[in-house]
């Protein structure tokens, strides 16, 4: 069942054996009667892009959304070639958000997304998958954060200057540089996010860093030992300093499943409150919003966009029950059969990540 600017009356919570993860066994009385329309909802990381029509956005904005961080440019890319991108990315999101003021605002301070939930807009902050785009030179987050960024990836998928992605196989840790960069990033208060490192760096990261961490799109490697997914180790110490994990809805990282899989997702977001607290735990989708149909268009512009990381047996990628602008509501809902209360909910759909970026992002 959907929900669509109704009232949402929380039912009857789950059983005893949800007590081990910190779960009301209660019933759950609707004296709020919240919904995701009413709630504060927040996207540790998706995707807004420039070809979406109007009444994408607005559907994304019906269904609860009010802020989400979003990727500039391709994460892919070294050196100056990476400086460029990411220069080239900001103008043109710039241009985007400036063309749509009934839509959108641009993120820079926390208090932008209570404006844009009070204005029914959408408060967009400037993320980078990667740290390659400062180069050598510390300077530079400076200028990207004059520009408007707010959150940056210590890695992609392989080694840079900074540490190790989760694709490298010798395990090390965050470099001598990456000590200064996260030194650095916590004195502009920009914040660091761990998504895509390997085990080590992200475990380095978060010891070094004097400020808590996001990891804004990653799953449990606990209950599926997938490259991109990360320790309970790590969640455990990533909720000690104070941080936020966001799960992603990228089924391969889940389960090899193609129908009725949605539960397995469920299940990370489980397994992390589980481990992490319930103040620790978000959505970070890590999708595209479209209505995805897998034409053969559409995959051409995946190959194109992928590249080396593109494989024909994991597509589709998304759960089919999350395939759109309406996904919040379906998390909302599932995640109530599931057990959670509305206060347990609104942490999980927005409040964690907007303490997160109040605490770091000012």
């Amino acid at each position: 069942m959907m929900i669509n600017r109704r009232t949402f009356t929380l039912g009857v919570a789950a059983g005893t054996a949800l007590a081990g993860l910190g779960l009301s066994s209660r019933p759950a009385f609707a004296a709020k009667k919240l919904s995701s329309q009413s709630a504060l909802v927040i996207d540790a990381m998706g995707e807004i892009r420039s070809v979406y029509s109007k009444a994408l956005i607005r559907e994304i904005l019906d269904s609860g959304m009010n802020s989400i961080a979003i990727t500039l440019c391709d994460p892919k890319t070294f050196e100056q070639d990476a400086y460029q991108s990411a220069i080239q990315g900001i103008l043109e999101y710039n241009a985007y958000l400036e063309a749509h003021p009934d839509l959108f605002i641009k993120g820079e301070r926390a208090a932008d997304i209570l404006t844009a939930q009070k204005q029914d807009k959408l408060s967009v902050f400037y993320l980078a998958q990667n740290s390659t785009q400062f180069g050598r030179d510390l300077d530079n987050v400076d200028v990207f954060y004059d520009l408007g960024m707010r959150s940056s990836q210590v890695t992609y998928n392989y080694q840079n200057w900074a540490g190790a992605g989760c694709k490298e196989k010798h395990g090390s840790g965050l470099t001598v540089f990456g000590h200064e960069l996260v030194e650095k990033m916590n004195d502009v208060r920009m914040l660091i996010d761990l998504s895509h490192a390997g085990m080590q760096t992200m475990a380095d990261s978060i010891k070094a860093s004097k400020e808590p961490v996001v990891i804004s799109h990653t799953c449990c490697k606990a209950l599926n030992d997938n490259e991109r997914n990360t320790t309970d180790e790590n969640l455990k110490a990533m909720a000690q300093k104070g941080g936020v994990v966001g799960i992603c809805q990228m089924r391969p990282f889940m389960t090899d499943k193609k129908k009725d899989a949605l539960p397995v997702y469920f299940d990370h977001i489980l397994h992390a409150i589980k481990v992490a607290g319930i103040d620790h735990v978000a959505i970070g989708s890590d999708r595209d919003h479209r209505r995805v149909n897998m034409t053969p268009e559409y995959i051409a512009e995946l190959r194109a966009e992928e590249g080396a990381n593109f494989n024909d047996a994991h597509w589709p990628l998304y759960f089919e029950e999350l395939n759109g602008p309406r996904r919040m509501e379906v998390i909302w809902d599932g995640l109530h059969k599931r057990g959670l209360t509305e206060d347990q909910l609104e942490k999980v759909m927005g409040q964690n990540l907007y303490r997160l970026y109040e605490t770091v992002i000012g």
